[in-house]
């Protein structure tokens, strides 16, 4: 896939980001060096490898589940928000 400015424009539409025009070529190169890296992924034989090789055999580590809430990290990230109304994000519908 190949990343241009009219793909990042609509890239930019859909997160509701307002991308500089001075970013612009340097987002569009770094897009594409992720694609190109995750292509390379694609070339990796790994017919042989046991799909649980990293896994370790300790179990996961539990915790306690105890409720939590700050009012605080809430606002702060609806603060940079470029729409919020009663602590929700107001989005653009996408689905009629």
């Amino acid at each position: 896939m190949q990343i241009d400015d009219t793909l990042l424009s609509r890239l930019e539409k859909l997160s509701m980001l307002k991308i500089s025009d001075d970013k612009r070529e340097e987002i569009i190169e770094e897009l594409s060096e992720f694609l190109n890296f995750a292509e390379n992924l694609k070339e990796l034989d790994t017919t042989n490898v046991d799909d649980k090789f990293a896994m370790d055999n300790a179990p996961t580590p539990l915790r306690e589940d105890e409720p939590f809430c700050d009012p605080s990290i809430s606002e702060a990230i609806l603060a940079h928000a470029p729409k919020s109304e009663d602590h929700f994000f107001i989005v653009p519908k996408i689905i009629e």
